[in-house]
């Protein structure tokens, strides 16, 4: 199934999960943030959260610095 994120075209399985999706594209997820169709899902959700076609995602990652 399709789904764009970040704006960019992205192919995953059925019945892939947030987890599992930020699990294979970042290092480390602690400092990310992640909107789907416009909406934040709690990191507490992303287990339960399953990728739909068509999805809509926007990945946020916080890095520190000065």
């Amino acid at each position: 199934m399709i789904i764009y994120l970040n704006g960019e075209e992205h192919q995953v399985e059925p019945g892939t999960s947030l987890t599992a999706l930020v699990t294979n594209l970042v290092a480390d997820p602690r400092g990310v943030a992640i909107e789907r169709n416009r909406v934040i899902v709690m990191k507490s959700q992303w287990d339960q959260t399953m990728l739909a076609d068509g999805d809509q995602l926007e990945f946020v990652q916080f890095v520190g610095g000065g």
